[in-house]
């Protein structure tokens, strides 16, 4: 029989180094502030918070600052608390240190203020976009940024991680592994859910708090499932314009959330929301698939992202057509 192999402390041997000078960091300086990127996902602020937490607790002497803007639905459901408000004079003398979480895209990281600290590190399973960090941990075959934090938290032997940190690390997770179905997913992303899970989490409330959805959001539903289009290769697709989201009551940063809707449908192979976005403005989309490359594509339209779930945007709806083209021509060549 073959031995097992032990998933976890391979990924920690292969960036003691890194993270071995991740907690000198944190040893070293009195104030942190965790960043991560705007309009946050599952895993920007299941990172972000479960790092947060376990800081905190293992060093309660440290000054911890959370940043980045609220989300409309995950704090007032009850999955985090909102974000710290900070006065810009706690930035004023730069001896901070920063940490970023789950963005490489220097444009996309939630508060600018970032770019005062000291000492700045990145962990993160996105492509480098910009080098502008004294230290980082990038691991693009991970399904979430905290699959990475979490390998590195857990490996800590001498330090506590509790069950609050461990649930807001799962949260992440479980939100971008798709729910542990999307490719990403490995040994090792099982092995650190069990980690996690062993800390005592309540899977069975953390799963009702993430997609429980109320009488309001079937109306959302009807509208995108009368309203979809499918291109000829198997792209589907919904639009939601303004006007749209004011009268269904929805932000422009709920637009995505229905787009899994065609995730298990035969003959769909590619999906995607696209949210009008006023304060741009721009039409923000998100593009999901289980057996197709679309980061490429995703960079040809401003975005990037990961192999099969990436986001990226038009300017208007004139540009629509040739986006849903290129992904049809994806589909068609394979590449």
């Amino acid at each position: 029989m073959a031995q097992k192999i032990n998933n976890i402390k391979v990924e920690n041997d292969k960036h003691k180094k890194e993270s071995s000078r991740v907690i000198s960091q944190i040893k070293r300086y009195k104030k942190i502030a965790i960043f991560r990127h705007i309009m946050p996902d599952f895993d920007a602020l299941g990172t972000q918070y479960g790092l947060a937490t376990w800081i905190k607790e293992n060093f309660p002497e440290k000054d911890v600052k959370i940043l980045g803007d609220n989300h409309v639905t995950f704090m007032p459901r009850g999955l985090f608390p909102e974000t710290d408000k900070v006065n810009d004079s706690w930035f004023k003398e730069r001896d901070f240190l920063a940490i970023i979480v789950d963005v490489g895209d220097k444009k996309r990281i939630a508060d600018p203020r970032f770019e005062k600290a000291k000492y700045k590190i990145k962990i993160d399973h996105h492509p480098v976009t910009d080098e502008i960090f004294n230290l980082a941990i990038t691991d693009t075959s991970k399904a979430a940024a905290s699959e990475i934090v979490a390998n590195m938290l857990i490996s800590f032997k001498n330090y506590n991680l509790s069950e609050l940190a461990a649930r807001y690390l799962y949260i992440a997770l479980v939100g971008d592994s798709g729910r542990f179905q999307y490719s990403s997913t490995t040994p090792h992303t099982f092995e650190i859910a069990s980690e996690l899970i062993s800390k005592g989490i309540n899977i069975t409330n953390v799963y009702a708090l993430m997609y429980e959805k109320n009488v309001d959001d079937l109306e959302v539903t009807k509208f995108i499932l009368n309203n979809y289009k499918l291109s000829p290769e198997g792209v589907a697709y919904y639009v939601l314009t303004q006007k749209d989201l004011d009268n269904l009551g929805l932000t422009c940063e709920r637009g995505k959330e229905n787009v899994n809707l065609f995730s298990n449908i035969k003959g769909i192979k590619i999906w995607c929301s696209i949210t009008e976005d006023v304060t741009e403005p721009c039409f923000r989309i998100s593009i999901r698939t289980r057996d197709y490359v679309i980061n490429g594509v995703a960079s040809e339209f401003k975005g990037g992202g990961h192999a099969q779930a990436s986001g990226c945007q038009i300017k208007d709806l004139t540009e629509l057509p040739k986006f849903i083209d290129r992904l049809d021509e994806l589909i068609k060549t394979g590449k």
